[in-house]
Order: structure tokens, then sequence, then C-alpha cells
């Protein structure tokens, strides 16, 4: 995987998955590679009562019961729509319950504005038809045809982006579980194989963009994501998500649990005042998730390493911080600066520690940009 920029979840994880698949002996539906609870164990990771020999991973962080449900779903002729917010890990648990289930999670197609059936039924080789005709091997599947043949999950990224014409044909698929091609003579019906089910994922700040019909909704059970509220649990997830990081550029370099804290801190500062903000003009443009804050600390990081003195310091962390989360110029940058004055000034007096210094940065870093 040196070659990949990107590994797919079942190349990343492919030795925990062999290893749980040579010792799972517990009942599989269809013809999933693993039973329902060595998926859960999978994607939560092993606890001690588990009675493994070998510790797995835990890669996805949120309630069991969510993962649960998701599971159960994928076992039933319903879909399964991940709901949340931005940031919650709704794609990255897709795509690890598609690695665990059918050892290929890249069957994806992204749903945007210019998403069309073809996208999601098929198309032709042109050249091919030319040549030969409209046959089989002159037509090019979708991602979902594609595990429609295999029996696997499809994946279906951001469904609300969608217009309501791709929507309409992805209900025909969920209903009926075959796509009809009327070009064809014979062989005509592309039937889907037990096993096959759709994962989507669809963004809650999304409502309205192109909402879903009651039909669709139908053939889809709900599970929503929850922004993760916990401190410890969010802490686990950045610090999870950057120890990737580091290990993936090769780089060596401690993230402080103090500067974690700052980090943890100024985010719940930023969205309390959020919550308590009057219009939308007083808000930050961010979702403020812990996406975000993961893309905070990987731009502290890097730029740690690669410009500074190899340590993550409190002045970097601040500048990373206001660099992406100013997005609206002025709006972003005043409220900002309003946090620094009110919130962390107060702060860095009372407590000290790293403090002072992020205060320092983040005003060096506003009066850059202002």
């Amino acid at each position: 995987m040196s070659d990949v920029l990107r590994a797919p979840a079942e190349l990343k994880y492919a030795e925990e998955l062999d290893w749980l698949e040579s010792v799972d002996d517990s009942p599989k539906p269809f013809a999933w590679r693993l039973s329902p609870k060595m998926i859960r164990l999978f994607v939560l990771g092993s606890e001690r009562a588990d009675g493994l020999d070998r510790e797995i991973s835990q890669k996805w962080f949120g309630d069991r019961s969510i993962v649960e449900r998701a599971i159960v779903t994928l076992a039933s002729d319903r879909g399964l729509l991940l709901i949340g917010d931005p940031g919650t890990g709704k794609s990255w648990l897709a795509e690890l319950l598609a690695a665990a289930i059918s050892r290929n999670s890249t069957l994806v197609v992204q749903g945007t504005a210019g998403t069309t059936e073809d996208h999601i039924k098929y198309s032709w080789n042109v050249s091919m038809v030319i040549a030969k005709g409209q046959s089989r091997e002159s037509m090019i599947p979708s991602p979902i045809m594609t595990a429609m043949e295999a029996g696997s999950i499809g994946r279906f990224e951001e469904l609300t982006r969608s217009t309501s014409d791709v929507q309409d044909a992805l209900i025909s698929i969920l209903s009926e579980k075959y796509i009809s091609v009327p070009e064809l003579d014979s062989d005509g019906i592309v039937f889907a194989k037990p096993g096959f089910s759709v994962i989507a994922t669809a963004n809650s700040r999304d409502r309205g963009v192109n909402d879903l019909s009651s039909a669709l909704k139908r053939r889809f059970n709900f599970v929503r994501i929850p922004v993760v509220t916990n401190k410890k649990s969010e802490a686990e997830i950045v610090r999870f998500r950057t120890e990737e990081l580091l290990r993936r550029h090769q780089i060596e370099l401690d993230v402080p649990p103090t500067l974690l804290d700052v980090l943890l801190r100024s985010f719940g500062d930023l969205r309390a005042a959020a919550a308590s903000a009057g219009s939308d003009d007083e808000k930050l443009e961010s979702a403020l998730s812990t996406a975000e804050q993961i893309g905070v600390l990987e731009d502290a990081v890097l730029h740690s390493n690669f410009f500074g003195e190899r340590e993550l310091t409190a002045r970097t962390l601040a500048s990373s911080l206001v660099g992406s989360l100013a997005r609206r110029e002025p709006e972003d940058l005043a409220i900002l600066n309003k946090y620094l004055h009110g919130v962390v000034e107060p702060r860095s007096k009372d407590e000290g520690g790293d403090w002072p210094e992020f205060l320092d940065g983040g005003r060096d870093a506003i009066a850059t940009l202002s």
C-alpha cells in the first residue's frame, strides 16, 4: 500500500479482516464475509471479554447501538441511510461496513447535481457499440449494478445532492432488485444476487437541496449519526486520525496532551457561542465538526514538521485554527477575534500553560488575514 495515497478499508485492514474471517464460526447472512458480531467487532474494536487471541483496533468511535442497527438493516431487504451533520463519520462507517461485509468498499456513486441515471444503472462503450452493436460486453455497468451482480454492498454518497430523477431510479432498484436493459433483446434484465444492499449517506444540513420523496424514504432505514459531544470520545477520534496522518507521512512528532486539550476546549467554546448566537452572521460558517478539528490539527502538525522546529506549539495550533475557520471576511475574523479577547485572554491569565502562546498566535494570524 506504500504507493497508494489512500487505501480503502479492505486493503488497509486486510490482515485483520483475514484473521477475523479465519476464526469466525458464527452464522453469516447471504454471502457475507463476516458474521454480524465480527463486523461489529471489526468496526468498534475488541475488548478483553471478547476472548480473542489478538487485539482488534477501534476504527469508528460512536454508540454500539448505531453500528448494530446498521448491520441489521443491511441483512434485511431495506437500504441503509446514514444521516447526520458534516464530519460525523458517516462515510467512514459506510466504508468500514462495506469492507467487512463484501471486502469491497469502492463501489461508490457520488451524488451531485450532475449525477445521472447512467451513474447508478449503466452506460455504453461507444466504440464497441459501433463495432459490434449493443451487447452485455459493450455495456458499462455502474457501481450499483456491479454490486447487484456480485451480491455485495453498493454505496451512494450525498444522496440529497442528486436530482429527483436519480432518486426515482434508485427507488426501482431498491424495490424490484433488478435493472432492466431495454436495449438488449435477450439477457436484458440484471438481477441482484442475495447480499446486495445500498448504504447511502445524507448531510442533515442539506435539507431542502433535493428532499427525499416519501417513496424513497420507505426503502431506507434511517440511522442518525449524532455529533460527538463527549470530550473523551472526541479526543480519541482526533488522536486516532492524527496518528494515522503521522504514520502516512512518516513523521515523528508528538502531539502534547495539553495542546490537544486546548484544541478540544476551543472548539467547545466556539460551538457554545454558535448555539447562543442570534443570527447566522454571528456564527462561524464552519460546522465546527470533529472532522474540522482533525483538519486543524493536521495542518498544524504538517506546518510544524516542514516549516517549524519539528515540534508542535500552541502558536502554530492557533494559526491553523484561525486559518481553517476564517472563511468569511470580515464576519468570521470578527467572531474569532471576539473569542480570543473574551474567552482566551482571561483564560490565559487565570490558567497560564499553553493559553498565552495560543492567544498570541491567534492574534497574529488574525492580523495577517485582516
